[in-house]
């Protein structure tokens, strides 16, 4: 079983209004020196890859994050594979 981490975050260019949300709270309770805060997703797959190459599992994973994990529009993704 091969382990992939997938991180969504949003684009620059996107208010983060969670990440504004938690860093008025960071400085509520005394911690004046953090500038900025993006806030993401974090998902874990497990994956059967048996029967599958690297370069296949990639175009998978890409397929999956682009299509349903993230709304390309306004977020990002990354992968990282785990374990391969």
């Amino acid at each position: 079983m091969l382990k992939v981490n997938v991180y969504v975050t949003l684009k620059k260019e996107i208010l983060d209004a969670q990440g504004l949300v938690i860093r008025k709270a960071i400085k509520q309770i005394g911690y004046e020196n953090v500038n900025e805060v993006r806030f993401g997703k974090f998902i874990q797959l497990e994956i059967d890859d048996k029967n599958k190459s690297e370069e296949e599992i990639k175009k998978e994973i890409d397929y999956l994050s682009d299509k349903l994990l993230s709304n390309p529009n306004i977020e990002n993704y990354r992968f990282e594979m785990v374990g391969k």
